[in-house]
């Protein structure tokens, strides 16, 4: 990639108003100020939003030079402090030596063994949330929306925390449902009121953490009364019995104290079912719009799986048209649809240099509709990503799902398992047929969720 050490071009600034810049164009419709950006064939813009420099990027390449090869002048941007509220010093949000040892500690969790041993789980209570779908009224269309975050949250604590939460399922949901909105109001809003004061929303805030957070360390504390010999298979107690030999200087001789167990299982419960479930929302969105691909994926389905409640984990593995419709829906609607890092010091890109102190934006959603990469790139086709499809003669930063370079989401291959799972398994049961009246567009929050709970009618 061009790089030199010097930059005479000044970046191009997107015209705005007074005072406030872009910001306003940007809060209304970012998606498609973004598109309309993207269309001018410039390197990168300079925008001026929420009273910050913000360095907007188009190119995989230059994704790729943000992300990962020389990521280290980056750190997590301002926006990150305000997911701290909630999600505390997790992997999402952490940085530096701290990010680097909680990494190093949690990833032989999310090993593929690791993951195997927890496939069963998932298709376990999948079996059993489609045996309660079935006995719904089949005639009224169904809020997918609300019945993934069910059925997600559901498989989360089952495999991080092998507990069964049917009991607290929909008060634990709408907790982290508050947490989510909340954060991102505090995201978007020019004042922020500090958390201590007893606003409505703030008592909100407050009553959703608690509540969270009693659950989270009740499960802590029972499993350190249990000893370290007998933490179970699930990734809490892969979590606790992790220890680093290398940092046995640190608090805990190298292993999370309770604070970071919790900061990290937060984390990993709110973005572990919100976003599978948002992404399988928009995908029974695209296959109530092309039945051709529902009809390959059953055919698929049923021929491997055959006609047993609970398949094998083993079996999954066979079915690659259900991954590339998995795949393809996140390319339409990635959920992690924009990154923001804060760069430490000025960085030449081409003729370009991002300034320090700026924010770098890296946007998936963009990347995944740029037609110079992604034929006809508002086409739902799975195909794409089939052999030798046109996914595999793109540059690996024009495709950007769960992030890139050492910030990688640590439950990519998580979340696609659950995913092609819970997609194969519905199909066997179901078809999918669209509510006529329903318009649904993307709502680009911290997550890209629809702008209304997604209907489908499940025949």
């Amino acid at each position: 990639m061009e790089t030199t050490a010097s930059a005479p071009l000044t970046v191009p600034l997107v015209p705005g108003l007074p005072l406030i810049g872009n910001t306003l164009a940007f809060f209304r419709d970012p998606l498609s100020t973004l598109q309309t950006l993207q269309r001018q064939q410039n390197r990168m813009v300079h925008l001026r939003i929420g009273g910050r420099h913000q360095y907007l990027v188009f190119s995989p390449e230059d994704s790729k030079h943000i992300l990962q090869e020389n990521h280290r002048n980056y750190g997590r941007s301002p926006a990150f402090q305000v997911l701290k509220i909630f999600l505390g010093n997790g992997l999402l949000t952490s940085e530096g030596d701290f990010w680097r040892r909680q990494r190093r500690l949690a990833q032989p969790a999310f090993h593929r063994q690791k993951l195997a041993a927890l496939a069963q789980t998932m298709i376990t209570e999948t079996a059993n949330w489609i045996d309660e779908l079935k006995q719904s009224n089949r005639t009224q269309p169904v809020n997918v929306s609300q019945a993934f975050m069910d059925v997600t949250m559901r498989i989360v604590c089952k495999t991080l925390f092998g507990s069964d939460v049917a009991a607290q399922l929909s008060g634990l949901s709408s907790a982290l449902d508050t947490l989510n909105y909340m954060a991102n109001e505090r995201l978007v809003s020019p004042l922020r009121l500090p958390l201590h004061w007893p606003t409505p929303g703030n008592l909100r805030f407050r009553r959703a953490s608690t509540q969270v957070d009693s659950f989270i360390y009740g499960l802590i504390n029972q499993r350190r009364k249990n000893g370290n010999a007998d933490q179970g298979d699930d990734l809490l107690g892969m979590l606790i019995s992790i220890e680093d030999e290398e940092m046995g200087d640190w608090p805990g001789s190298g292993r999370m104290s309770d604070q970071q167990l919790r900061d990290e299982c937060v984390t990993l419960f709110a973005a572990g079912h919100e976003t599978t479930a948002v992404s399988m929302a928009w995908t029974l969105h695209l296959l109530t719009q092309h039945p051709d691909v529902v009809a390959q994926l059953r055919a698929e389905s049923q021929s491997v799986l055959g006609d047993a409640k609970i398949p094998s984990a083993d079996a999954f593995r066979a079915l690659p048209y259900a991954l590339q419709v998995v795949q393809e829906s996140l390319r339409l609607y990635p959920p992690a649809w924009i990154m923001s890092r804060l760069a430490l010091g000025d960085d030449p890109i081409g003729s370009y240099t991002i300034p320090a102190g700026a924010t770098a934006l890296v946007c998936p959603y963009l990347l995944h509709r740029d037609p110079t990469n992604w034929p006809d790139p508002e086409r739902f086709d799975p195909d794409r990503f089939a052999p030798g499809g046109i996914k595999e003669q793109l540059h690996p930063y024009a495709y950007l799902p769960f992030g890139g370079g050492p910030r990688l989401c640590i439950g990519n291959q998580f979340a696609l398992m659950e995913m092609q799972i819970l997609l194969a398994m519905m199909v066997r049961n179901f078809d999918f047929q669209p509510v006529p009246s329903q318009r649904i567009s993307p709502k680009p929050l911290i997550t890209l969720r629809p702008n209304k709970p997604i209907q489908v009618v499940l025949a």
